[in-house]
């Protein structure tokens, strides 16, 4: 259970590193940890997709440090690594633009910064030293920064620090309990349940319910009336579920006793529970030779029973009696706009994702006019368990 103790990546402050080939931007990276995170060559076009790291950078804390292939790349293949670069920012925080002294932001600086700004990321504009001639001058919030010297760098740590985004985000159950409360935390060990521990969600919900002073009871599905009848179910403030077992739960759980899942009560922290659940609606009008984009924001090792590409399809399959088409996402890759377009999105609980990613995914969708749930409002719509986004509990 040490992962308890660590800070989940969708917790920590998300900087990444953006320009041209050669720019000097794994350089900085690596002068900014004081590590060798990035691969460092002379020859344009080392860096070919974005390499993430975790790190804890004092003053900023916990933080995932981004490098990312040059946005002026070439050829059919640097096209699609520019695509992937830019992807990033809807993970980013923090976006450090990085470019040569003594020449004029060029084109693609200027639409990274136009981007940022659009989706209010705060952009860095650093200069790299070893290209500053002696007539050459920056603007005034431009930093420049001596990767091969380390002057500058502690600077830029501060600056750095300075915008980290305050907004921090929503509760997961506090605002549903008081102390005291029991809430029984149903957590299935089965083959697709990782060895030796909890998943994230479990954790986090765990650790904040003991946070507020609650009892937290975690128990598999076939325990639930034996733990009811000990504890009195006037006495469990709600049931919370991993949504796979929503049927089996729904048996066990009397239906006096409030009910939700995971997957519902991270939608609500991390995204938008209204939309979801409207988006959820559109599971009963598809119809054949529909496309149907399952994507995930993690790249677990995918074993027997995954939910994503095993059980989801199967119950939509049941559920729809229609004749489906399925594709598959996972990590970084969201290919919404991608031929062939979706008619519907289901995504995961974004536990591995910022709010500003997941919202991000959102407006993708929202955009292309495309209906989007997540995995336990589409898993309760299809065992007759309606999420309702105002008290984030399930209608039985």
């Amino acid at each position: 259970m040490s992962d308890l103790s660590s800070t989940p990546v969708a917790n920590r402050t998300r900087i990444s590193f953006f320009g041209c080939r050669n720019a000097g931007k794994s350089t900085l990276i690596n002068a900014l940890t004081g590590q060798s995170v990035a691969i460092v060559s002379d020859v344009p076009g080392t860096t070919t997709d974005p390499v993430s790291k975790t790190m804890e950078i004092l003053p900023l804390g916990p933080c995932l440090v981004t490098d990312t292939a040059g946005l002026d790349d070439e050829g059919e293949l640097g096209v699609q690594r520019v695509k992937r670069s830019l992807a990033v920012l809807d993970l980013t925080d923090i976006a450090v633009v990085v470019a040569p002294c003594g020449v004029p932001l060029g084109p693609v600086e200027s639409s990274v910064l136009a981007r940022c700004k659009a989706l209010g990321i705060v952009a860095l504009v650093v200069r790299s030293k070893r290209d500053l001639a002696p007539e050459a001058t920056v603007g005034p919030d431009e930093l420049v920064v001596s990767a091969e010297t380390g002057e500058g760098v502690d600077e830029l740590r501060r600056r750095l620090a300075a915008s980290v985004p305050q907004e921090k985000p929503g509760p997961l159950v506090a605002d549903l309990v008081t102390r005291g409360d029991i809430v029984i935390c149903v957590c299935p060990v089965d083959a697709a349940a990782p060895k030796g521990r909890l998943i994230l969600p479990q954790q986090q919900v765990v650790r904040e319910l003991l946070e507020c002073g609650c009892t937290a009871a975690v128990c598999q599905p076939a325990e639930i009336p034996g733990l009811l009848t000990r504890l009195g179910k006037e006495n469990v403030r709600f049931v919370i579920t991993d949504s796979q077992a929503f049927a089996a739960v729904n048996a066990a759980v009397p239906k006096d006793v409030p009910l939700t899942s995971f997957s519902i009560v991270f939608a609500r922290q991390k995204g938008d529970l209204r939309t979801l659940c409207a988006g959820a609606q559109a599971i009963r009008t598809l119809k054949d030779g529909d496309t149907v984009l399952i994507s995930e924001g993690c790249t677990h090792h995918r074993q027997c029973g995954d939910i994503g590409t095993q059980k989801l399809p199967a119950w939509l399959l049941k559920f729809t009696g229609r004749k489906l088409n399925f594709r598959f996402s996972s990590g970084g890759s969201f290919p919404v706009e991608e031929s062939p377009r979706p008619s519907l999105v289901i995504h995961c609980g974004g536990c591995m994702l910022t709010r500003r990613a997941v919202c991000a995914r959102l407006s993708h969708c929202e955009a292309a006019g495309i209906p989007v749930v997540n995995y336990g409002v589409a898993i309760g719509l299809m065992h007759g368990i309606v999420a309702h986004p105002e008290t984030c509990m399930v209608e039985r």
